[in-house]
């Protein structure tokens, strides 16, 4: 029926007459709205085959201007058209599909439009409303695209409990604001997230596109992966040095010079290395161990996944967090940064969940400090940790200093139980660790409820944070420099001196500090970013989340 429609439409305007100009100004706007009509709630508005994506918003941008087109005039495409047509395809600098927004199609009309008028043949209306509608449509969909990002986290297997409230975008005025100034690049930059790192990190991924197109001309079948059973150290020689030599070239990490021997790891090479470690968060000691092979294999296009992941992960946040005081944790970076005012007051390592125990990304608020805690160890623990080494060895539970306590907080003597008896996944009492050294969540605990029962604690296994890998705890953050985090939280009150504080971790009971407002924490994880200076930094994804992103934003609409 709607084809129909049009095509009779179509026939009228051609039909000559006095008032043929009147009809032929409003025969396009009756196509566009036939175009946007549905016959029931089933249906979805199309063109060309080209599904829609806001029915709601294309609706109310047309209707406030009675159907006229926004993109022609007198049946030629106005500049501003062309410069949206230009701005699809720079979506991929955003991480986003230029296909998801009727590109192809708008190409299509575009060459038709542009060839029937340039051999001196009329326009059809119905090719001028068709473009005018996919053009509408492609700037409402990819608006909302960047604004709150073209994947639901809500509907990934990972979990994501970062909570954004955004005000009504109204896409439609934006629109035509934007063909008034004549600037569709502005009204998208507009509606970025606002945070200073999303620019910065759009052009680190232009520039990856930029090394993708070299790749392909100068590497492309000769980047094989590459594998080594051991460490290669300076002065070393092995076969894989000359491949790794020339993809620091690659990247810019070394200019090249004459080798004394091909095979042979010298000093200038290490310097390129050491480059290529930082850049992906590695210690920089010029070792050429697994880590470094597993850089050195990613290409231009493994690089161009990671960063439009990130991009994505950056259009979920709430934009309201930007201006917080506020500790945030990149699980990814192994870090946590204290944030004031935008200025990095505070870092420290962090230790975070083994990949089976992985740590959630959420946001909640920071509200108060336990010193000397308590440990009530978790019934997955006690099944699968405590049980078993108490059976082993039945002085565990003095030496590492818990009690037993059953569920009204009797204390058990653990001598009084037939341990080989004991079945671990019926086990009937709490199992408490008192405060201490030896306490798995050390000297002092930063509480911010939610319902992972995730916190921020201390360790007594210092060690650990030499570590590159520090994906080792059961989901909560360990974190290196505890006092010092103390230190920054309890400045309101002058009465907490550092000796105050370093006294309160070491207590024979537990002492709750009530914070005199409450903290943001942001918990995510970011496997791509870029500093001040654009320099690119990239993560081991060792949650393995991003693949499931990149999937979804690769899918069509």
């Amino acid at each position: 029926m709607k084809i129909l429609l049009i095509f009779i439409l179509t026939i009228f305007i051609l039909i000559p007459a006095n008032s043929q100009e009147v009809i032929v100004e409003n025969g396009i706007p009756s196509i566009i709205r036939v175009f946007l009509e549905i016959t029931s709630p089933e249906e979805k508005p199309a063109v060309g085959g080209e599904g829609l994506f806001s029915s709601v918003v294309m609706h109310r941008f047309y209707g406030e201007r009675n159907f006229r087109p926004a993109w022609t005039k007198d049946a030629k495409l106005l500049e501003i058209a062309y410069e949206m047509r230009y701005e699809l395809g720079q979506a991929k600098y955003d991480g986003l599909m230029p296909e998801d927004y009727h590109l192809a199609s708008i190409n299509f009309y575009f060459d038709k439009i542009e060839t029937t008028f340039k051999a001196g043949r009329k326009v059809s209306n119905s090719d001028l409303a068709a473009i005018d509608v996919l053009l509408t449509d492609a700037y409402v969909m990819l608006s909302s695209h960047l604004n709150m990002g073209k994947v639901d986290p809500e509907s990934l297997k990972t979990t994501w409990n970062i909570q954004r409230s955004s005000p009504e975008l109204r896409i439609d005025l934006r629109l035509e604001s934007a063909l008034a100034n004549g600037s569709i690049r502005k009204s998208f930059e507009e509606i970025y997230p606002s945070f200073v790192i999303y620019k910065r990190m759009r052009d680190g991924l232009r520039q990856l596109f930029d090394d993708q197109n070299r790749f392909e001309k100068e590497q492309q079948g000769s980047w094989k992966s590459l594998k080594t059973n051991k460490s290669v150290k300076l002065g070393e020689s092995d076969n894989i040095i000359p491949e790794i030599r020339n993809r620091l070239y690659f990247w810019g990490f070394l200019q090249p010079y004459v080798t004394e021997g091909e095979k042979t790891y010298d000093s200038i090479m290490e310097s390129g290395i050491r480059i290529l470690q930082k850049r992906h968060g590695m210690e920089p000691d010029g070792v050429i161990g697994q880590g470094t092979i597993r850089a050195a294999n990613m290409t231009p296009e493994d690089l161009i996944t990671t960063a439009s992941v990130n991009l994505e992960r950056l259009r979920w946040l709430p934009d309201s967090i930007k201006d917080l005081e506020l500790i945030l944790v990149n699980t990814a970076n192994f870090q946590l940064d204290f944030i004031q005012r935008r200025d990095t007051i505070f870092s420290s390592k962090v230790i975070v969940g083994k990949s089976y125990h992985s740590t959630p990304q959420f946001s909640s608020q920071m509200s108060y400090i336990v010193f000397s805690p308590t440990w009530t160890v978790p019934a997955s623990i006690i099944r699968n940790e405590i049980v078993p080494a108490v059976k082993r060895d039945h002085q565990y539970l003095a030496k590492k200093n818990m009690r037993l306590l059953t569920s009204s907080g009797s204390v058990v003597d653990p001598n009084t139980i037939d341990w080989g008896k004991v079945n671990p996944r019926s086990f009937p009492y709490i199992v408490r660790q008192e405060p201490g050294e030896q306490n798995s969540l050390g000297l002092v605990k930063f509480m911010f409820p939610n319902k992972y029962s995730v916190y921020i604690h201390d360790t007594p296994s210092r060690s650990l944070f030499a570590r590159e890998d520090r994906a080792l705890s059961h989901g909560c953050i360990r974190i290196q420099k505890p006092f010092e985090l103390a230190k920054f939280l309890l400045s309101f009150d002058s009465n907490w001196t550092d000796e105050k504080i370093r006294n309160a971790m070491r207590q024979s009971r537990e002492q709750t500090v009530m914070l005199d407002r409450k903290i943001p924490v942001v918990i995510l994880y970011l496997t791509y970013w870029t500093d001040g200076k654009g320099n690119p930094y990239f993560r081991h994804d060792f949650y393995n989340r991003d693949s499931e992103i990149f999937s979804a934003l690769r899918n069509t609409k």
